[in-house]
Protein backbone atom coordinates (compact mmCIF):
# COMPACT_ATOMS: atom_id res chain seq x y z
CA UNK A 1 0.00 0.00 0.00
CA UNK A 2 3.44 2.31 0.83
CA UNK A 3 4.54 1.82 -2.62
CA UNK A 4 0.94 2.71 -4.58
CA UNK A 5 0.72 5.95 -2.68
CA UNK A 6 1.93 9.36 -4.51
CA UNK A 7 4.95 10.81 -4.15
CA UNK A 8 4.25 13.51 -1.68
CA UNK A 9 1.91 11.25 0.57
CA UNK A 10 5.39 8.85 0.84
CA UNK A 11 7.35 11.32 1.99
CA UNK A 12 5.03 13.27 4.64
CA UNK A 13 4.41 9.78 5.96
CA UNK A 14 7.92 8.87 6.29
CA UNK A 15 8.95 12.04 7.64
CA UNK A 16 5.09 12.01 10.05
CA UNK A 17 7.12 8.48 11.09
CA UNK A 18 10.86 9.65 11.48
CA UNK A 19 9.38 12.88 13.52
CA UNK A 20 6.83 10.74 16.15
CA UNK A 21 9.71 8.51 16.73
CA UNK A 22 12.55 10.74 16.90
CA UNK A 23 9.73 12.75 19.07
CA UNK A 24 9.28 9.82 21.86
CA UNK A 25 13.11 8.49 22.03
CA UNK A 26 13.40 12.21 22.98
CA UNK A 27 10.99 12.34 25.05
CA UNK A 28 12.34 9.50 26.78
CA UNK A 29 15.50 10.21 27.10
CA UNK A 30 14.39 13.89 28.14
CA UNK A 31 12.16 12.11 31.13
CA UNK A 32 15.32 9.88 32.00
CA UNK A 33 17.26 12.99 32.24
CA UNK A 34 15.21 15.00 34.48
CA UNK A 35 14.48 11.98 36.87
CA UNK A 36 18.25 11.71 37.32
CA UNK A 37 18.21 15.48 37.89
CA UNK A 38 15.11 15.11 40.18
CA UNK A 39 17.51 12.29 41.90
CA UNK A 40 20.24 14.56 42.82
CA UNK A 41 17.95 17.39 44.33
CA UNK A 42 16.25 14.68 46.31
CA UNK A 43 19.49 13.17 47.52
CA UNK A 44 20.56 16.77 48.37
CA UNK A 45 17.61 17.22 50.24
CA UNK A 46 18.13 14.24 52.09
CA UNK A 47 21.79 15.26 52.86
CA UNK A 48 20.54 18.48 54.22
CA UNK A 49 18.08 16.58 56.40
CA UNK A 50 20.47 14.64 57.55
CA UNK A 51 22.27 17.40 58.63
CA UNK A 52 20.01 18.78 60.73
CA UNK A 53 18.97 15.27 62.66
CA UNK A 54 22.92 14.98 63.26
CA UNK A 55 22.73 18.80 64.79
CA UNK A 56 19.98 17.69 66.93
CA UNK A 57 20.52 18.62 70.65
CA UNK A 58 18.15 15.66 71.59
CA UNK A 59 19.66 13.04 69.26
CA UNK A 60 23.03 14.30 70.11
CA UNK A 61 23.20 13.62 74.17
CA UNK A 62 21.37 11.00 73.60
CA UNK A 63 24.08 8.96 71.69
CA UNK A 64 26.58 10.98 73.35
CA UNK A 65 25.67 9.76 77.35
CA UNK A 66 24.53 6.40 75.55
CA UNK A 67 21.01 4.74 74.67
CA UNK A 68 21.06 2.28 77.26
CA UNK A 69 17.32 1.18 75.81
CA UNK A 70 16.91 2.16 72.52
CA UNK A 71 13.09 1.65 71.62
CA UNK A 72 9.95 2.90 69.61
CA UNK A 73 9.29 5.44 73.12
CA UNK A 74 13.11 6.28 73.16
CA UNK A 75 14.42 10.05 72.91
CA UNK A 76 16.41 9.25 69.77
CA UNK A 77 13.10 7.81 68.16
CA UNK A 78 11.20 10.47 69.29
CA UNK A 79 13.27 13.07 67.85
CA UNK A 80 13.62 11.43 64.66
CA UNK A 81 9.70 11.13 64.44
CA UNK A 82 9.61 14.93 65.30
CA UNK A 83 11.99 15.34 62.46
CA UNK A 84 10.21 13.50 60.15
CA UNK A 85 6.83 15.14 60.62
CA UNK A 86 8.26 18.14 60.19
CA UNK A 87 10.46 17.32 56.48
CA UNK A 88 8.42 14.71 55.20
CA UNK A 89 11.23 12.43 54.98
CA UNK A 90 10.69 8.54 54.82
CA UNK A 91 12.80 7.72 57.28
CA UNK A 92 15.39 9.16 59.83
CA UNK A 93 17.52 5.86 60.83
CA UNK A 94 20.08 6.91 63.45
CA UNK A 95 22.86 4.11 64.18
CA UNK A 96 26.06 4.21 66.46
CA UNK A 97 29.53 3.09 65.73
CA UNK A 98 28.23 -0.67 66.86
CA UNK A 99 25.91 -0.86 63.87
CA UNK A 100 22.74 -0.55 65.97
CA UNK A 101 19.57 1.30 65.25
CA UNK A 102 18.63 3.84 67.57
CA UNK A 103 15.80 5.17 65.10
CA UNK A 104 13.54 3.42 62.23
CA UNK A 105 10.35 4.03 60.96
CA UNK A 106 9.60 -0.07 61.79
CA UNK A 107 9.59 -0.35 65.33
CA UNK A 108 10.34 -3.50 64.97
CA UNK A 109 13.87 -2.88 63.58
CA UNK A 110 14.95 -0.67 66.62
CA UNK A 111 17.55 -1.69 68.15
CA UNK A 112 18.83 -4.55 65.49
CA UNK A 113 22.25 -4.55 63.96
CA UNK A 114 22.34 -3.57 60.40
CA UNK A 115 24.13 -5.54 57.69
CA UNK A 116 25.83 -2.71 55.57
CA UNK A 117 28.92 -1.06 56.69
CA UNK A 118 28.33 2.59 58.60
CA UNK A 119 29.61 4.15 56.05
CA UNK A 120 29.86 7.70 57.74
CA UNK A 121 32.22 7.23 59.85
CA UNK A 122 34.67 8.25 57.32
CA UNK A 123 33.85 11.96 58.08
CA UNK A 124 32.10 12.31 55.01
CA UNK A 125 29.29 12.59 53.74
CA UNK A 126 27.07 10.34 51.13
CA UNK A 127 23.83 10.37 49.30
CA UNK A 128 22.78 8.24 46.80
CA UNK A 129 19.50 5.90 45.74
CA UNK A 130 18.79 3.31 48.10
CA UNK A 131 16.72 -0.05 48.14
CA UNK A 132 16.55 -0.46 51.61
CA UNK A 133 13.72 -2.45 53.62
CA UNK A 134 11.51 0.60 53.02
CA UNK A 135 11.46 0.75 49.46
CA UNK A 136 13.39 2.68 46.62
CA UNK A 137 14.26 6.09 48.32
CA UNK A 138 16.67 8.89 48.01
CA UNK A 139 19.28 8.27 50.61
CA UNK A 140 21.84 10.52 52.45
CA UNK A 141 23.83 9.60 55.14
CA UNK A 142 26.23 12.09 57.76
CA UNK A 143 28.27 11.60 60.81
CA UNK A 144 26.83 11.79 64.01
CA UNK A 145 29.56 13.64 66.16
CA UNK A 146 29.62 14.20 70.51
CA UNK A 147 29.90 18.13 71.35
CA UNK A 148 34.07 17.55 71.30
CA UNK A 149 33.68 16.33 67.68
CA UNK A 150 34.13 12.81 68.10
CA UNK A 151 31.87 10.48 65.66
CA UNK A 152 29.78 8.46 67.44
CA UNK A 153 27.64 7.38 64.69
CA UNK A 154 25.61 8.09 61.64
CA UNK A 155 22.60 9.68 60.70
CA UNK A 156 20.93 8.36 57.11
CA UNK A 157 17.96 10.07 55.78
CA UNK A 158 15.44 8.84 53.02
CA UNK A 159 13.05 10.77 50.95
CA UNK A 160 10.23 8.50 49.17
CA UNK A 161 10.37 7.86 45.67
CA UNK A 162 6.91 8.77 45.05
CA UNK A 163 7.96 12.25 45.69
CA UNK A 164 10.37 12.14 43.22
CA UNK A 165 7.67 10.41 40.60
CA UNK A 166 5.52 13.34 41.62
CA UNK A 167 8.17 15.75 41.24
CA UNK A 168 9.41 14.48 37.72
CA UNK A 169 5.33 14.20 36.32
CA UNK A 170 4.59 17.61 37.26
CA UNK A 171 7.56 18.86 34.90
CA UNK A 172 7.29 16.70 32.19
CA UNK A 173 4.08 18.53 30.67
CA UNK A 174 5.81 21.25 29.72
CA UNK A 175 8.34 19.27 27.80
CA UNK A 176 5.52 17.49 25.81
CA UNK A 177 3.98 20.52 24.88
CA UNK A 178 7.35 21.45 23.78
CA UNK A 179 7.97 18.34 22.34
CA UNK A 180 4.44 18.44 20.43
CA UNK A 181 4.57 21.88 19.17
CA UNK A 182 7.99 20.84 17.62
CA UNK A 183 6.27 17.88 16.18
CA UNK A 184 3.74 20.19 14.48
CA UNK A 185 6.50 22.49 13.47
CA UNK A 186 7.84 19.21 11.77
CA UNK A 187 4.59 17.99 9.71
CA UNK A 188 4.18 21.47 8.36
CA UNK A 189 8.04 21.43 7.48
CA UNK A 190 7.44 18.10 5.90
CA UNK A 191 4.24 18.99 3.75
CA UNK A 192 6.34 21.57 2.57
CA UNK A 193 8.99 19.87 1.14
CA UNK A 194 6.37 17.30 -0.43
CA UNK A 195 5.08 20.07 -1.83
CA UNK A 196 8.40 21.22 -3.37
CA UNK A 197 9.49 17.88 -4.33
CA UNK A 198 6.67 17.36 -6.24
CA UNK A 199 7.05 20.86 -8.21
CA UNK A 200 10.98 20.27 -8.86
CA UNK A 201 9.83 16.74 -10.34
CA UNK A 202 6.80 18.15 -12.29
CA UNK A 203 4.11 15.58 -10.34
CA UNK A 204 5.65 12.59 -11.78
CA UNK A 205 5.85 9.37 -9.39
CA UNK A 206 9.53 7.34 -8.31
CA UNK A 207 8.43 4.56 -10.41
CA UNK A 208 8.22 7.43 -13.29
CA UNK A 209 11.39 8.78 -12.67
CA UNK A 210 13.14 5.45 -12.71
CA UNK A 211 11.53 4.52 -16.01
CA UNK A 212 12.95 7.72 -17.04
CA UNK A 213 15.80 7.31 -16.19
CA UNK A 214 16.25 3.91 -17.45
CA UNK A 215 14.90 5.19 -20.88
CA UNK A 216 17.49 8.05 -20.79
CA UNK A 217 20.02 5.89 -20.10
CA UNK A 218 19.17 3.45 -23.25
CA UNK A 219 18.76 6.44 -25.40
CA UNK A 220 22.05 8.05 -24.96
CA UNK A 221 24.36 4.93 -25.27
CA UNK A 222 22.29 3.28 -27.94
CA UNK A 223 21.97 5.54 -30.75
CA UNK A 224 24.71 6.60 -32.71
CA UNK A 225 25.09 10.29 -32.23
CA UNK A 226 26.58 12.46 -29.87
CA UNK A 227 24.05 14.07 -27.88
CA UNK A 228 24.74 16.73 -24.90
CA UNK A 229 22.49 18.43 -22.81
CA UNK A 230 23.25 22.01 -20.51
CA UNK A 231 21.68 23.15 -17.43
CA UNK A 232 20.38 26.52 -16.46
CA UNK A 233 24.06 27.45 -15.86
CA UNK A 234 25.37 26.31 -19.17
CA UNK A 235 27.30 23.51 -17.81
CA UNK A 236 27.29 20.22 -19.17
CA UNK A 237 24.66 18.18 -17.57
CA UNK A 238 24.17 14.60 -19.78
CA UNK A 239 27.32 13.56 -22.36
CA UNK A 240 26.91 10.22 -24.00
CA UNK A 241 30.16 8.30 -25.26
CA UNK A 242 29.08 9.18 -28.69
CA UNK A 243 29.67 12.85 -28.14
CA UNK A 244 33.19 12.26 -26.39
CA UNK A 245 34.45 10.24 -28.98
CA UNK A 246 33.49 12.68 -31.73
CA UNK A 247 34.11 16.06 -29.56
CA UNK A 248 37.54 14.60 -27.85
CA UNK A 249 35.71 15.37 -24.31
CA UNK A 250 36.93 13.57 -21.13
CA UNK A 251 34.96 13.78 -17.83
CA UNK A 252 32.80 16.93 -19.24
CA UNK A 253 29.64 16.56 -16.80
CA UNK A 254 29.78 19.90 -14.40
CA UNK A 255 31.90 21.60 -16.69
CA UNK A 256 31.72 24.65 -18.96
CA UNK A 257 32.18 24.82 -22.33
CA UNK A 258 34.90 26.92 -22.10
CA UNK A 259 36.75 24.68 -19.32
CA UNK A 260 36.58 21.69 -22.14
CA UNK A 261 37.67 23.30 -25.61
CA UNK A 262 39.46 26.37 -26.65
CA UNK A 263 37.93 29.67 -28.67
CA UNK A 264 36.44 28.72 -31.82
CA UNK A 265 33.78 27.60 -34.83
CA UNK A 266 33.25 24.19 -32.58
CA UNK A 267 32.45 26.09 -29.27
CA UNK A 268 30.47 28.45 -30.64
CA UNK A 269 28.16 26.11 -32.39
CA UNK A 270 27.89 23.98 -29.20
CA UNK A 271 26.39 27.19 -27.35
CA UNK A 272 24.40 28.37 -29.78
CA UNK A 273 26.17 31.39 -31.13
CA UNK A 274 25.83 30.47 -34.55
CA UNK A 275 21.95 30.36 -34.81
CA UNK A 276 19.10 27.93 -34.64
CA UNK A 277 19.75 26.10 -37.47
CA UNK A 278 22.16 23.13 -37.98
CA UNK A 279 25.57 24.25 -38.21
CA UNK A 280 28.15 22.42 -39.95
CA UNK A 281 31.79 22.24 -38.71
CA UNK A 282 35.36 20.66 -39.15
CA UNK A 283 37.44 19.23 -37.34
CA UNK A 284 40.53 17.70 -37.03
CA UNK A 285 39.04 14.27 -37.81
CA UNK A 286 35.45 15.03 -38.50
CA UNK A 287 32.88 17.01 -40.29
CA UNK A 288 30.01 17.21 -37.62
CA UNK A 289 26.32 18.54 -37.74
CA UNK A 290 25.36 20.07 -34.54
CA UNK A 291 21.86 21.20 -33.65
CA UNK A 292 21.32 23.48 -30.40
CA UNK A 293 17.42 23.23 -29.10
CA UNK A 294 16.55 24.78 -26.11
CA UNK A 295 14.41 22.53 -23.47
CA UNK A 296 11.63 24.53 -22.15
CA UNK A 297 9.19 22.40 -19.43
CA UNK A 298 5.77 23.95 -18.46
CA UNK A 299 7.45 27.76 -19.08
CA UNK A 300 9.98 26.88 -17.17
CA UNK A 301 14.06 26.60 -19.21
CA UNK A 302 15.53 24.34 -18.32
CA UNK A 303 18.89 25.18 -20.44
CA UNK A 304 19.62 23.05 -24.08
CA UNK A 305 20.34 20.01 -25.83
CA UNK A 306 22.94 19.42 -28.65
CA UNK A 307 22.93 17.10 -31.29
CA UNK A 308 25.94 16.07 -33.06
CA UNK A 309 26.41 14.29 -35.99
CA UNK A 310 28.64 12.86 -37.99
CA UNK A 311 28.41 14.00 -41.40
CA UNK A 312 32.51 12.77 -42.66
CA UNK A 313 31.92 10.27 -45.29
CA UNK A 314 28.58 11.64 -46.01
CA UNK A 315 30.25 14.89 -46.94
CA UNK A 316 32.75 12.78 -49.05
CA UNK A 317 30.50 10.65 -50.60
CA UNK A 318 28.57 13.94 -51.88
CA UNK A 319 31.45 16.09 -52.78
CA UNK A 320 32.74 12.88 -54.65
CA UNK A 321 29.32 12.44 -56.42
CA UNK A 322 28.71 16.24 -57.51
CA UNK A 323 32.62 16.12 -58.81
CA UNK A 324 31.67 13.02 -60.71
CA UNK A 325 28.42 14.63 -62.26
CA UNK A 326 31.05 17.44 -63.43
CA UNK A 327 32.90 14.82 -65.04
CA UNK A 328 29.85 13.24 -66.33
CA UNK A 329 28.42 16.69 -68.05
CA UNK A 330 32.13 16.97 -69.66
CA UNK A 331 32.13 13.75 -70.68
CA UNK A 332 28.88 14.48 -72.19
CA UNK A 333 30.41 17.36 -74.16
CA UNK A 334 33.08 15.18 -75.39
CA UNK A 335 30.70 12.77 -76.83
CA UNK A 336 29.46 15.75 -79.03
CA UNK A 337 32.40 16.84 -79.79
CA UNK A 338 33.58 13.13 -80.98
CA UNK A 339 30.54 13.12 -82.89
CA UNK A 340 31.58 16.02 -84.71
CA UNK A 341 34.50 14.55 -85.56
CA UNK A 342 32.97 11.50 -87.47
CA UNK A 343 30.67 13.82 -88.79
CA UNK A 344 33.42 15.99 -90.31
CA UNK A 345 35.52 12.55 -91.47
CA UNK A 346 32.24 10.97 -92.84
CA UNK A 347 32.15 14.08 -94.71
CA UNK A 348 35.28 14.39 -96.35
CA UNK A 349 35.32 10.73 -96.70
CA UNK A 350 32.15 10.72 -98.73
CA UNK A 351 33.55 13.78 -100.71
CA UNK A 352 35.95 11.57 -101.74
CA UNK A 353 39.00 13.57 -99.60
CA UNK A 354 41.03 10.48 -98.50
CA UNK A 355 43.88 12.37 -98.02
CA UNK A 356 42.57 15.69 -96.11
CA UNK A 357 40.76 13.05 -94.09
CA UNK A 358 43.53 11.16 -93.36
CA UNK A 359 45.66 14.28 -92.30
CA UNK A 360 42.77 15.46 -90.11
CA UNK A 361 42.43 11.86 -88.34
CA UNK A 362 46.47 12.24 -87.76
CA UNK A 363 46.15 15.84 -86.39
CA UNK A 364 43.50 15.11 -83.75
CA UNK A 365 45.90 11.59 -82.91
CA UNK A 366 48.94 13.82 -82.36
CA UNK A 367 47.33 17.18 -80.81
CA UNK A 368 45.73 14.58 -77.82
CA UNK A 369 49.37 12.84 -77.44
CA UNK A 370 50.74 16.40 -77.30
CA UNK A 371 48.54 17.65 -74.58
CA UNK A 372 49.43 14.69 -72.48
CA UNK A 373 53.15 14.84 -73.06
CA UNK A 374 53.12 18.85 -72.16
CA UNK A 375 51.37 17.67 -68.81
CA UNK A 376 53.93 14.79 -68.17
CA UNK A 377 57.03 17.00 -69.00
CA UNK A 378 56.30 19.03 -65.60
CA UNK A 379 53.89 16.79 -63.42
CA UNK A 380 55.58 13.49 -63.02
CA UNK A 381 53.13 11.85 -60.69
CA UNK A 382 50.34 10.17 -62.64
CA UNK A 383 47.49 10.73 -60.32
CA UNK A 384 48.25 14.34 -59.97
CA UNK A 385 48.55 14.40 -63.64
CA UNK A 386 45.03 12.98 -64.21
CA UNK A 387 43.77 15.24 -61.27
CA UNK A 388 44.96 18.56 -63.28
CA UNK A 389 43.26 16.88 -66.91
CA UNK A 390 39.97 16.18 -65.41
CA UNK A 391 39.81 19.15 -63.29
CA UNK A 392 40.98 21.05 -67.10
CA UNK A 393 37.94 19.30 -68.71
CA UNK A 394 35.47 20.41 -66.53
CA UNK A 395 36.61 24.01 -66.75
CA UNK A 396 36.45 23.98 -70.20
CA UNK A 397 33.09 22.70 -70.03
CA UNK A 398 32.55 25.88 -67.60
CA UNK A 399 34.35 28.13 -69.62
CA UNK A 400 37.07 28.77 -67.67
CA UNK A 401 40.54 28.29 -69.20
CA UNK A 402 42.96 26.51 -66.70
CA UNK A 403 46.60 26.60 -67.58
CA UNK A 404 49.67 25.27 -65.45
CA UNK A 405 52.65 27.54 -65.26
CA UNK A 406 55.62 26.12 -66.96
CA UNK A 407 57.77 26.85 -63.89
CA UNK A 408 55.91 23.58 -62.62
CA UNK A 409 57.62 20.44 -60.67
CA UNK A 410 56.62 17.62 -59.58
CA UNK A 411 58.25 14.55 -58.71
CA UNK A 412 56.98 10.34 -59.63
CA UNK A 413 56.79 10.08 -55.44
CA UNK A 414 56.39 13.56 -53.81
CA UNK A 415 56.05 14.13 -49.89
CA UNK A 416 52.75 14.83 -49.17
CA UNK A 417 51.01 13.25 -52.12
CA UNK A 418 47.39 12.80 -50.98
CA UNK A 419 47.33 15.99 -49.23
CA UNK A 420 48.41 17.50 -52.46
CA UNK A 421 45.26 16.06 -54.37
CA UNK A 422 43.32 17.42 -51.71
CA UNK A 423 44.83 20.45 -51.89
CA UNK A 424 45.09 20.75 -55.48
CA UNK A 425 41.91 19.97 -55.98
CA UNK A 426 39.60 21.97 -53.91
CA UNK A 427 41.86 25.28 -54.92
CA UNK A 428 41.03 24.54 -58.53
CA UNK A 429 37.01 23.83 -57.81
CA UNK A 430 37.09 27.17 -55.91
CA UNK A 431 39.28 28.83 -58.42
CA UNK A 432 36.74 27.80 -61.25
CA UNK A 433 34.03 28.60 -59.30
CA UNK A 434 34.93 32.15 -59.31
CA UNK A 435 35.91 32.88 -62.65
CA UNK A 436 32.61 31.10 -64.45
CA UNK A 437 30.93 33.85 -65.88
CA UNK A 438 33.93 36.18 -65.57
CA UNK A 439 35.56 37.29 -68.78
CA UNK A 440 38.31 36.60 -69.34
CA UNK A 441 38.15 33.43 -67.11
CA UNK A 442 41.75 32.21 -66.47
CA UNK A 443 42.75 29.93 -63.60
CA UNK A 444 46.55 29.34 -63.36
CA UNK A 445 48.35 26.50 -60.98
CA UNK A 446 51.86 26.21 -60.16
CA UNK A 447 53.48 23.22 -58.50
CA UNK A 448 56.83 23.36 -57.64
CA UNK A 449 58.60 20.91 -55.75
CA UNK A 450 62.02 21.84 -53.65
CA UNK A 451 64.40 19.82 -51.55
CA UNK A 452 62.43 21.64 -48.70
CA UNK A 453 59.09 22.46 -49.58
CA UNK A 454 56.32 21.77 -52.06
CA UNK A 455 54.50 24.70 -53.11
CA UNK A 456 51.02 25.21 -54.65
CA UNK A 457 49.94 28.45 -55.92
CA UNK A 458 46.45 28.56 -58.14
CA UNK A 459 45.26 32.48 -59.16
CA UNK A 460 42.08 33.10 -61.06
CA UNK A 461 40.70 35.76 -62.91
CA UNK A 462 37.29 35.96 -60.69
CA UNK A 463 37.02 39.38 -58.35
CA UNK A 464 38.78 38.25 -55.33
CA UNK A 465 38.72 38.13 -51.51
CA UNK A 466 36.40 40.82 -50.33
CA UNK A 467 38.53 42.71 -47.43
CA UNK A 468 35.51 42.27 -45.30
CA UNK A 469 35.80 38.00 -45.70
CA UNK A 470 39.58 37.91 -45.18
CA UNK A 471 39.08 37.03 -41.39
CA UNK A 472 36.44 34.44 -41.80
CA UNK A 473 37.26 32.74 -45.63
CA UNK A 474 39.27 30.17 -43.84
CA UNK A 475 36.15 29.28 -41.30
CA UNK A 476 33.85 25.84 -42.35
CA UNK A 477 30.66 27.16 -43.27
CA UNK A 478 31.46 29.87 -44.58
CA UNK A 479 30.78 31.05 -48.31
CA UNK A 480 30.30 33.91 -50.72
CA UNK A 481 27.97 31.22 -53.06
CA UNK A 482 25.12 29.21 -52.54
CA UNK A 483 25.15 25.24 -52.42
CA UNK A 484 26.17 23.53 -55.94
CA UNK A 485 24.08 20.57 -55.84
CA UNK A 486 24.88 18.31 -53.72
CA UNK A 487 28.44 19.63 -52.21
CA UNK A 488 27.57 21.79 -49.22
CA UNK A 489 29.80 25.05 -49.98
CA UNK A 490 32.16 26.53 -46.91
CA UNK A 491 33.67 23.31 -46.91
CA UNK A 492 37.04 23.12 -48.98
CA UNK A 493 38.56 25.70 -47.74
CA UNK A 494 38.43 25.05 -43.89
CA UNK A 495 39.25 22.02 -44.74
CA UNK A 496 42.68 22.63 -46.87
CA UNK A 497 43.76 25.24 -44.14
CA UNK A 498 43.41 22.17 -41.21
CA UNK A 499 45.02 19.66 -43.09
CA UNK A 500 47.82 22.03 -43.44
CA UNK A 501 48.14 23.74 -40.47
CA UNK A 502 47.70 20.56 -39.09
CA UNK A 503 51.33 19.36 -40.82
CA UNK A 504 53.20 22.19 -40.55
CA UNK A 505 52.61 23.92 -43.56
CA UNK A 506 50.83 27.38 -44.53
CA UNK A 507 48.33 29.04 -46.25
CA UNK A 508 47.81 32.58 -47.64
CA UNK A 509 45.64 34.34 -49.90
CA UNK A 510 46.30 37.23 -51.54
CA UNK A 511 43.86 40.72 -52.46
CA UNK A 512 41.92 41.52 -55.14
CA UNK A 513 41.21 41.73 -58.04
CA UNK A 514 41.31 38.36 -58.66
CA UNK A 515 42.45 35.53 -55.85
CA UNK A 516 45.58 33.69 -55.40
CA UNK A 517 45.82 30.92 -53.00
CA UNK A 518 49.68 29.77 -51.85
CA UNK A 519 49.80 26.85 -50.02
CA UNK A 520 53.49 25.50 -48.62
CA UNK A 521 54.07 22.24 -47.45
CA UNK A 522 57.61 21.31 -45.85
CA UNK A 523 59.58 18.32 -46.15
CA UNK A 524 60.52 15.77 -45.55
CA UNK A 525 56.90 14.39 -44.84
CA UNK A 526 57.31 13.42 -41.34
CA UNK A 527 53.77 12.30 -41.21
CA UNK A 528 52.88 10.07 -44.72
CA UNK A 529 48.96 9.34 -44.25
CA UNK A 530 48.41 5.53 -43.94
CA UNK A 531 46.98 3.71 -47.20
CA UNK A 532 43.63 3.69 -47.45
CA UNK A 533 43.32 7.09 -45.85
CA UNK A 534 39.87 9.25 -47.03
CA UNK A 535 39.68 12.63 -47.14
CA UNK A 536 36.42 14.46 -47.32
CA UNK A 537 36.85 16.28 -50.72
CA UNK A 538 38.87 13.27 -52.62
CA UNK A 539 38.05 14.31 -56.06
CA UNK A 540 38.20 11.51 -59.06
CA UNK A 541 40.69 11.76 -61.60
CA UNK A 542 41.68 9.96 -64.49
CA UNK A 543 44.50 7.90 -64.68
CA UNK A 544 46.33 8.55 -68.24
CA UNK A 545 48.16 5.72 -68.01
CA UNK A 546 45.79 2.67 -66.74
CA UNK A 547 42.25 4.45 -68.37
CA UNK A 548 41.20 3.86 -65.31
CA UNK A 549 38.89 6.50 -62.95
CA UNK A 550 40.74 6.56 -59.00
CA UNK A 551 40.08 8.79 -56.43
CA UNK A 552 42.79 10.60 -54.49
CA UNK A 553 41.24 9.74 -51.40
CA UNK A 554 41.58 5.66 -52.40
CA UNK A 555 45.06 6.02 -51.14
CA UNK A 556 46.58 5.85 -54.83
CA UNK A 557 44.99 2.41 -55.70
CA UNK A 558 43.05 2.31 -59.06
CA UNK A 559 39.35 2.13 -58.60
CA UNK A 560 38.03 0.96 -62.10
CA UNK A 561 34.42 2.24 -62.53
CA UNK A 562 31.70 1.10 -64.88
CA UNK A 563 32.52 2.95 -67.78
CA UNK A 564 36.18 2.93 -68.84
CA UNK A 565 37.54 5.93 -70.11
CA UNK A 566 40.71 6.37 -72.64
CA UNK A 567 43.26 9.19 -72.26
CA UNK A 568 41.15 11.00 -75.23
CA UNK A 569 38.48 11.18 -73.56
CA UNK A 570 40.72 13.58 -70.97
CA UNK A 571 40.82 16.64 -72.95
CA UNK A 572 38.85 19.30 -74.89
CA UNK A 573 40.25 20.75 -77.93
CA UNK A 574 39.36 23.25 -80.26
CA UNK A 575 38.32 22.29 -83.91
CA UNK A 576 36.90 25.25 -85.57
CA UNK A 577 35.85 22.63 -88.23
CA UNK A 578 33.67 21.03 -86.26
CA UNK A 579 31.97 24.00 -84.85
CA UNK A 580 32.76 23.74 -81.39
CA UNK A 581 32.80 26.18 -78.23
CA UNK A 582 35.72 28.34 -78.90
CA UNK A 583 36.00 29.13 -75.20
CA UNK A 584 37.51 25.67 -74.37
CA UNK A 585 40.68 25.56 -73.02
CA UNK A 586 43.39 23.51 -75.06
CA UNK A 587 46.94 22.44 -73.68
Amino acid sequence: MFSRRKLSGRILVSQLAILGVTSVIGFVLLAFAQRAQIDHVKEQQALSIAQVAASDPQIVAAMSGGDPKPGPHGPVQTAANRIMDATRARYVVVIDRNKVRHSHPLPGLIGQTVTEPVVALDGQDHFFIDNGSTGRSANARTPLKDSSGRIIGEVSVGIDERNVFATLLSELPPFALYIGAALAVGVLASYALAWRLKRTTFGLELEEIAGLLQDREAMLHGIREGVLAFDQSDRVSVVNDEARRLLGLGTALGSRLEDLMPEGRLRRALAGELGPDEIHVLTDSHCLAINRMPVVLHGRALGAVVTVRDRTEIVGMLRELDSVRGLTDALRAQQHEFANRMHTLAGLLELGEQEQALDYAVELASTDRTQAAKVRERIANSLMVGLIVAKCTVAAERGVRLTLDPASKLSADPGHLRRLLTVVGNLLDNAVDATTGSSPANVELLILETPHAITVRVSDSGPGVPDEARAHIFEDGWSTRPDRGTARRGLGLAMVHRLVTRHGGEITVSQGPGAVFTVRLPLPDTEPAPLGAVFISAPPVLDLEAGAAVSAGNGGRPRTTATTMTTTATTATTTPTAGTNSGRTRW
